[in-house]
């Protein structure tokens, strides 16, 4: 009932903990058993390892938050290393490396140091909170193009390229990456938004604005993820806001093949396990028997 195939990949269903938000996935095995899930996305990594962002890099705000966490992780081969081993005790379901740069020569070292090791490529194009590369790359469909031809002709592994609702077309930016070789397309990363404290007049977070992520997005990432499905053939990983089951059936209908969930797991560490654990009466009570066929059936 619950099992899809994203770009030749099985997955036993298609809740997906998103990139950020569920560490390298070992430290939530304490919680449930990680193998219920469909897939894991891991944090964001770099080639060189990143502090981030100076405090305060958080600002919680009405139906959602703001990060600027700016990409702290200690780098792919710290990664590969010491985490992914980790992982591999309590997890053994297909793995989304989350790789950004700051340049494309850096994209293809850090999805290299990834290729023997993760089943999904997303490839960051979209982080609003870095000064240079992320999503200065995908905000055009040249430059987005430009890192998933490169990365493709490096690697082996399915590439998806994750891009940024901060744009006028991004069905336009998912072609180019279609044209350029992309196995599919992740979408949404945040929004830029900002928040500023009524008793300073200052901005909360460091970075001034931030990615804007939960509840209050879904809308918009409903909107892209079936402008995007009417425009590409390659498959649809679709995020932001998803916290319930109906959230899922609604971003499968605009045509995402799978999802992640995202700022909920933040609120709620059981928030995937609680979707999944809902999912199969919702579909019983809709009249569905397989979740498979919902995807892009808001088409037509």
């Amino acid at each position: 009932m619950l099992g899809v195939t994203v770009a030749g990949i099985p997955l036993q269903n298609p809740v997906i903990p998103a990139s950020g938000t569920f560490g390298y996935g070992y430290e939530m095995a304490r919680f449930f058993d990680l193998n219920r899930l469909g897939g894991i996305a891991l944090k964001g990594t770099t080639w060189e390892a990143r502090y981030g962002n100076e405090l305060p890099r958080i600002a919680e705000c009405e139906s959602g938050m703001l990060n600027a966490i700016g990409l702290q992780n200690p780098g792919a081969q710290a990664v590969v290393a010491d985490e992914l081993p980790r992982l591999a005790c309590v997890f053994t379901g297909p793995l989304i490396a989350n790789v950004s740069g700051f340049s494309i020569d850096e994209y293809i070292k850090t999805a290299l140091c990834f290729d023997d090791h993760a089943d999904i490529l997303e490839i960051n194009v979209s982080c609003p909170n870095v000064k240079h590369g992320g999503m200065a790359f995908g905000v055009s469909p040249e430059g987005a193009a430009s890192v998933c031809r490169a990365v493709k002709s490096a690697c082996k592994t399915p590439v998806f390229m994750k891009l940024s609702p901060n744009v006028t077309d991004i069905a336009e930016i998912a072609m180019a990456c279609e044209e350029a070789g992309a196995d599919g397309i992740s979408l949404i990363n945040t929004l830029l938004g900002m928040v500023i404290d009524p008793k300073s007049g200052k901005p909360i977070v460091s970075t001034k604005m931030a990615g804007f992520s939960g509840p209050a997005v879904k809308p918009v990432a409903v909107r892209m993820v079936y402008q995007v499905y009417e425009r590409v053939g390659i498959p649809i990983i679709g995020a932001g806001g998803i916290a319930t089951a109906d959230d899922v059936i609604e971003m499968m209908s605009a045509g995402a093949s799978a999802v992640q969930v995202g700022t909920q797991n933040l609120v709620d560490p059981w928030a995937c396990i609680r979707i999944l654990d809902d999912l199969p009466r919702k579909l019983s009570e809709y009249g569905i028997d397989t979740i498979s066929k919902i995807i892009g059936r808001a088409h037509g």
